[in-house]
């Protein structure tokens, strides 16, 4: 049963915490509305072993996603570090399970939007965040990014970009998000937060 309060679904995997940062910080951005919550999940890691050797339930940080977090949602905020300018495979494993939720339409018209994380300032961020568009199009999600009136996209010397939040994490991941990257997250959630209620109530 979906809760009494809708709320935004922020789905994630992150490795070394870059990604979570940039989670938390839309999500504040989400609470800033009210009427609504977040919802921060993520997804267990991957492995080329077949014997399943991770908890169900991870040691810190959100919970794992279930297709009816999913199903359930008014919106998404999806996020992933890059790998070779494509989202990671923990992230488009699950995706992959969601078939059943496409045949019965059930993220159709319901908005969406996408962040990431780089080790470097040319290392992906928008061919990553474009990846994680193509599933939500097919889902027939509506997409939205960040608009130019957040003025932060002009000057911003590390992550942000009108495709969705990101983050220069730096080699070693351990970069703190600075002051553009969490200004530009947090409008994002805001953003998300305000067409999910004016979507909800058109459908």
């Amino acid at each position: 049963m979906p809760d009494a309060l809708p709320y935004v679904l922020i789905l994630y995997y992150s490795r070394h915490g870059a990604t979570r940062a940039l989670a938390e910080q839309i999500a504040a951005g989400v609470e800033s509305r009210s009427g609504i919550a977040a919802r921060l999940r993520t997804v267990p890691p991957v492995s080329p072993t077949c014997e399943a050797v991770d908890p169900e339930i991870p040691a810190e940080g959100a919970v794992y996603a279930s297709l009816d977090d999913l199903r359930h949602c008014t919106a998404l905020a999806l996020g992933s570090p890059t790998r070779f300018g494509n989202m990671a495979a923990p992230l488009k494993h699950f995706i992959d399970t969601t078939s059943e939720l496409w045949v019965g339409g059930a993220l159709i018209d319901k908005p969406a939007t996408a962040f990431t994380s780089t080790s470097s300032l040319h290392g992906g961020q928008e061919s990553t965040l474009i990846s994680m568009l193509l599933p939500l199009l097919h889902h027939g999600m509506v997409y939205a990014g960040l608009p130019y009136s957040e003025t932060e996209l002009y000057t911003t010397t590390a992550g942000g970009t009108p495709y969705g939040a990101s983050h220069l994490a730096g080699q070693r991941s351990d970069k703190p998000l600075d002051e553009a990257e969490r200004h530009l997250a947090f409008a994002q959630g805001r953003r998300l937060a305000r067409l999910a209620l004016a979507l909800e109530g058109a459908r």
